[in-house]
């Protein structure tokens, strides 16, 4: 049957209604927006850890306009890069609260090293504490240390909203997560721990405290019964599917895994001909899987962690004692800082030449006051100019 055209764009107007609106749903709340600008304030914290004032004197600077480390200068870095250009929430919170991180940066934070839990939760009330939700921040179902027991998500969790209450993961149930679903039996219980494990899939069980009933085919036509037996595991992590519990059940070996004499083993991935991280960087084999790890600062390409496991020594490094160590090069027996009366301060890969304060600067020399004095009363004085009359 053909709609009207009228009541055609009647049911249309109102699935449009029905519908919810995708980018109110991905606004962020402002508990999100504050959680955001700390977690970039504390990326900003880490891309500055090495940096110093730049005029290449970093001892003499640091001697006369205090460290970097906790400089305004710094915290100017780190507030600059806080938000995009086009980013007009976050732009509009960092304009208003500007005043509170410089509070924190220059007065506080010693005292409240954790900027998240002073700036979000104590100073603006926008969040809480991990463990607890709602406006008052009260402790979540199962206490604030491990809500819901650890196996589900508190409602308003670290925020001013939700209600406390447990949204179990997979396999448990129950007000604090504590019970087994079906499908599960409960592998674990004490007063603080509850684990549900997963049945065997041709084992069609319901959960119990440290056993499963399965159904018995073995009864009269028309009749069912349960029968208890031991617990069953889950398959081994290396199977993709399986018989039993141990690696040499498995039907198919899962990615990552391969079989070898009728054993799913792991793939060492970093043993491959082809390494599979960058030239600056070393792998670390783990089951199923790898990673790829930075090589130590020092390190022109490298085996493993540290500088002890370069391959190469970046410029201004050596290999000292197994490993590669900066290189002063202000005690060499050849002089790094050539002019007279010049001062070498080393530096990490490298070294400055700097004349001592109240020293002038020449080309070839580092002149002392009195000297620099003397040389500008032995100049001739020129004579004035002046006209033919």
């Amino acid at each position: 049957m053909r709609l009207p055209r009228r009541a055609a764009l009647g049911l249309l107007s109102l699935l449009l209604l029905l519908l919810p609106a995708p980018e109110a749903a991905k606004k962020p709340t402002p508990c999100q927006r504050c959680r955001g600008l700390v977690d970039k304030f504390n990326q900003g914290l880490v891309d500055t850890a090495k940096k110093n004032f730049g005029g290449g004197n970093t001892a003499w600077e640091e001697k006369t306009l205090s460290k970097y480390e906790s400089s305004e200068i710094r915290l100017l870095e780190i507030l600059e890069g806080l938000c995009e250009s086009s980013d007009f929430e976050c732009n509009q919170m960092l304009e208003a609260q500007e005043e509170h991180l410089e509070a924190w940066w220059l007065q506080l934070k010693n005292e409240y090293p954790d900027l998240f839990e002073w700036f979000c939760v104590k100073t603006l009330k926008l969040c809480c504490s991990p463990g607890t939700y709602g406006p008052d921040c009260l402790a979540c179902q199962g206490g604030s240390q491990r809500p819901c027991s650890g196996n589900g998500h508190c409602s308003g969790d670290g925020s001013r909203q939700g209600d406390g209450s447990c949204r179990c993961h997979v396999g448990y149930q129950g007000p604090l997560c504590t019970d087994c679903m079906d499908g599960y039996f409960s592998s674990l219980r004490n007063e603080t721990h509850s684990v549900c494990t997963p049945c065997h899939l041709s084992l069609g069980c319901w959960h119990g405290m440290g056993h499963v009933w399965i159904r018995n085919t073995h009864t009269q036509p028309g009749y069912s019964s349960r029968v208890r037996i031991a617990a069953s595991p889950a398959c081994d992590e290396s199977c993709k599917t399986c018989s039993g519990p141990t690696n040499r059940d498995c039907g198919e070996c899962e990615v990552g895994w391969v079989l070898d004499e009728g054993a799913c083993v792991d793939v060492d991935e970093c043993a491959a001909e082809t390494p599979p991280c960058s030239a600056a960087q070393f792998c670390k084999n783990a089951n199923g899987s790898y990673t790829c790890e930075e090589c130590d600062s020092s390190c022109v390409g490298c085996t493993g962690e540290g500088p002890e496991n370069c391959k190469e020594c970046i410029p201004g490094y050596a290999r000292e004692h197994g490993q590669c160590a900066d290189v002063d090069e202000c005690s060499l027996a050849e002089k790094a800082c050539v002019r007279k009366n010049e001062n070498c301060y080393n530096t990490p890969g490298s070294y400055v030449c700097v004349c001592p304060d109240g020293f002038e600067e020449t080309e070839d020399a580092c002149v002392p006051p009195a000297e620099a004095e003397a040389t500008e009363e032995e100049s001739p004085t020129q004579l004035p100019a002046h006209e033919d009359l």
